[in-house]
């Protein structure tokens, strides 16, 4: 038996065999990818130079997308450069890299998203306290506890599998590296690996999950009291977050908790939490909050004016 650390590289199997379809992808995926970095950069952008935009929740918006855009940079790029090349492979310490950071933004990105769910609970259930509660320092904490949890969360998975002897064929089923398929390649049994990796995801997701629903019942429970205005105004704002909580945290359910086995609409699943989702962030943010339109107007005529000049 060979230890991983003598296996220098391994193959991706890819999305699609056909050459003609991956040369079509590759544009596609190319757009989808430009797509993604300039809009999330954007928010960020417009946060940070907009004073109208100084609230928590665009204090928290500007980190999620900051987030996309690195989560979608872990695989995105390597699945592009991949379509056009007939030998796709990745080295050991780049396969591992890989699924370090998937990991790490993901678990940032879950963790961020369940602050987000506090902080509009906060606005809409304690509005006269909500300045005092969710402070700047109170704001910096919870980003920091983002951080280290997905840290937490992506070093654990990766030590069970980097324990894990190779000593066979080096093909992966996939386009990136992830942990459940590379369980596949271990040459010594990786069902109680298999089972602590989705004990460690799955519990991640679910409980995230479950504590961002109950916070959204309390929430809707609450605005029972409030007049019709106010009832619109708290849905939209809560609407767009509802939105992202269930397209990421779906995908993630359906791949992470359950038995480590391979489907094949697995690889399909992976593209729509990789690529369409960190895509949607800024398009759902952007075009059902009034206030992030209003700012990037903004932005578009001061950046216009000084070109001009």
């Amino acid at each position: 038996m060979v230890n991983m650390h003598n296996m220098t590289e391994f193959i991706f199997l890819g999305l699609f065999p056909n050459q003609k379809v991956q040369r079509v992808c590759f544009v596609i995926f190319l757009l989808l990818y430009t797509a993604t970095v300039l809009g999330n950069f954007l928010i960020v952008i417009t946060v940070m130079t907009s004073r109208s935009l100084g609230s928590p929740m665009y204090f928290f918006l500007s980190y999620l997308s900051f987030v996309e855009i690195c989560y979608s940079s872990t695989t995105a790029p390597k699945l592009i450069s991949d379509l056009l090349t007939e030998r796709k492979t990745i080295s050991l310490w780049g396969c591992m890299s890989q699924c370090f950071f998937m990991h790490f933004l993901g678990g940032t990105e879950i963790f961020l998203l369940t602050v987000m769910a506090y902080d509009r609970y906060v606005a809409i259930c304690k509005p006269l306290n909500y300045t005092t509660i969710m402070n700047r320092q109170v704001c910096a904490v919870l980003v920091g506890i983002a951080w280290v949890g997905g840290f937490v969360h992506s070093f654990a998975q990766i030590l069970l599998v980097f324990q894990l002897p190779f000593c066979g064929p080096n093909v992966i089923n996939h386009y990136f590296c992830d942990l459940l398929p590379l369980l596949k390649l271990a040459c010594s049994d990786t069902l109680l690996t298999g089972l602590l990796i989705v004990a460690n995801g799955g519990t991640l997701s679910v409980i995230s999950f479950g504590v961002l629903l109950v916070s959204y019942v309390v929430i809707l429970l609450h605005l029972r009291t409030r007049n019709s205005e106010g009832w619109h105004k708290a849905l939209s704002t809560c609407g767009s977050h509802v939105t992202m909580v269930v397209l990421f945290f779906g995908p993630c359910i359906f791949i992470y908790l359950r038995p480590s086995t391979n489907l094949p609409v697995d690889k399909m699943v992976a593209v729509f939490y990789t690529v369409i989702t960190p895509l949607l962030n800024p398009v759902i943010y952007s075009l059902r909050n009034a206030e992030m339109k209003k700012a990037m107007k903004k932005l578009w005529i001061r950046t216009m004016k000084l070109n001009k000049k």
